[in-house]
């Protein structure tokens, strides 16, 4: 068991710091780091890396690993101390006290920032072996079949971080995220303390209650704590509930999302039954929740299928065609009452009106109208040349009934260029691998020829 040990930390020096950043560097793309490696990263000499390994591995910050393929690892106490170091130069953390808390997977310490205020630490330790079915019970691997302890830590870290800021951010009761660094999160220290301590409360009824509804608000905004016992709930000395550990929390569109639900809810009647001797059939149900909120989609919770952004963007979507067809319909009815009242209240012109209107136009108006097109043409001829691409899709409309558009084509000879040019460049490749390969073929020869004749030149038997 790793226990954090920070008195060392203001000891150790700026090479010591940079030697483990390039540990944890190389193990992004290794197991074992290599020496050189470490020292390439760490832009340091090969003796003066190795000496700071010798001394990072006596104070248990790396591990050497030997055999066929020797190198260094980075310890959980090595990645302890690049996150402390991290945390106090944002000065978060600047001073660490005792150790609160210890679980499966994690370990909790008070901790002081510059104005003297405290706050808590908690330190991701998966892979202790109280608790290793992390590929039964989480879905950090995802698609990966092996990865380090040290950055599923990391992983669930981050993933509890982003859960404890939404939830707080919605008026939920948990701890306030403060900051986040590798596999340590800083968060609210709470005045409670934990529901499996107490053996008293004043009302079981209420208390009973306002974890239900806690339940089933979590359910409505899309989350499904998955771990609800009275490990993970903090009660303080009004019998107001906290609620804390969120790494293994699941959307409720996972696929085992109604039996993470009933078990949580069962959790709490056991308890309550065990402990305060009450009893009561009032309890939620995973059919009756409806959702009220996404809230699994924007901290990207387990469980929460890609395909259901689809669906929902879809339906986002034709809702919005669909409120621009019924504006559109809208607008060409009203059009269309307008046309026909302007018809309507149109009087009828008489056979006799029609004949004088008639009679009043001059006879040289056709003189007229060819006049004031000959001064447009000089004074804008482009509004009287015709599009050449506008008349031939007229001449095409005419034609087959219906308006068609040239599709844009690319020249032959362009075509033809290109797929000549790439197989004599498909030949000219086939053809140097070859020559390489008779080359080599040939250069053996001569090497084995020369080694034959020096042998025998020197042969003085």
């Amino acid at each position: 068991m790793v226990k954090l040990n920070p008195t060392l930390l203001q000891y150790l020096t700026q090479e010591d710091f940079r030697v483990l950043t390039s540990v944890e560097m190389g193990m992004k793309n290794h197991e074992i780091v290599p020496t050189t490696l470490i020292a390439s990263i760490a832009a340091l000499k090969y003796g003066g890396c190795h000496k700071i390994l010798r001394e990072l591995t006596k104070h248990k910050l790396v591990f050497y690993q030997h055999g066929k393929n020797d190198g260094y690892r980075l310890t959980f106490l090595g990645y302890d101390y690049l996150a402390l170091k991290a945390l106090s130069a944002r000065n978060v953390v600047v001073s660490v006290g005792n150790q609160i808390g210890i679980g499966k997977e994690s370990d909790v310490y008070i901790v002081a920032d510059a104005e003297g205020n405290q706050c808590c630490l908690k330190l991701h330790r998966l892979g202790r072996t109280s608790f290793r079915q992390l590929k039964n019970k989480r879905d950090y691997h995802q698609h990966r079949h092996k990865t380090s302890w040290i950055y599923l830590s990391r992983l669930a870290a981050t993933k509890e971080f982003a859960f404890m800021k939404a939830l707080h951010e919605r008026g939920f009761p948990v701890p306030k995220a403060i900051d986040c660094n590798r596999h340590c999160v800083v968060m609210q220290l709470m005045h409670s303390y934990p529901l499996c301590n107490v053996r008293e409360v004043s009302d079981p009824p209420a208390l009973y209650s306002d974890l239900m509804d806690l339940i089933v608000r979590l359910a409505r905004h899309g989350l499904i704590h998955s771990d609800l016992n009275e490990f993970n709930l903090m009660i303080d000395d009004d019998e107001r509930v906290t609620l804390i550990d969120f790494p293994q929390t699941v959307s409720i569109a996972h696929a085992n999302a109604d039996s993470y639900f009933d078990r949580d809810v069962q959790c709490i009647q056991e308890f309550f039954k065990r402990r305060f001797d009450y009893e009561s059939e009032l309890r939620p149900h995973f059919a009756d929740i409806k959702r009220e909120a996404n809230m699994d989609q924007e901290v990207e919770a387990s469980g929460f299928p890609r395909e259901l952004d689809l669906i929902l963007f879809s339906h986002l979507h034709t809702d919005d065609e669909d409120e621009e067809e019924e504006e559109e319909e809208e607008e060409d009815e009203e059009s269309g009452d307008a046309d026909e009242k302007d018809e309507h209240e149109e009087p009828e012109k008489s056979a006799e009106e029609q004949e004088t209107e008639e009679s009043k136009v001059p006879e040289d108006s056709s003189e007229d109208e060819e006049e004031l097109s000959g001064r447009n043409r000089l004074l804008r001829p482009f509004r009287d040349q015709p599009d050449p691409s506008a008349v031939a899709n007229e001449e095409q409309k005419d034609e087959l009934g219906e308006k068609t558009v040239n599709p844009p084509t690319i020249d032959e000879r362009l075509v033809r260029a290109r797929v000549r040019k790439t197989l004599q460049q498909k030949q000219k490749q086939e053809k140097r691998r070859i020559r390489q390969k008779g080359e080599s073929s040939v250069r053996t020869d001569l090497k084995r020829d020369q080694r034959d004749a020096i042998k025998s030149a020197f042969d003085w038997e």
